[in-house]
């Protein structure tokens, strides 16, 4: 949340798009969590270790594919605020 509101603070301050591109991605990170991998994280802390099974396998799956989304979002804002910081439109 604080890097997605600093580069909203940059956007206003320098004009640069690429500012506010990076933080919009960035801060999607936080509704992307609450609503896709909060649900699986619930239901993967329900599941006893003595009940573990085929479907808590593909849960575990399921959440990782979930969280690459999230590391993409993350090097996609990282890669924005670069290009912003290099002085590039």
């Amino acid at each position: 949340m604080v890097g997605g509101i600093c580069g909203l603070a940059a956007w206003y301050f320098s004009g640069q798009s690429l500012w506010i591109a990076g933080s919009i991605v960035l801060l999607g990170n936080w509704p992307f969590t609450l609503v896709a991998i909060m649900p699986t994280n619930k239901r993967l802390k329900a599941v006893l270790p003595k009940q573990a099974g085929p479907h808590t396998r593909a849960l575990l799956l399921s959440w990782g594919r979930l969280h690459n989304v999230r590391s993409l979002l993350g090097l996609t804002s990282t890669v924005l605020f670069a290009l912003a910081l290099m002085g590039i439109t």
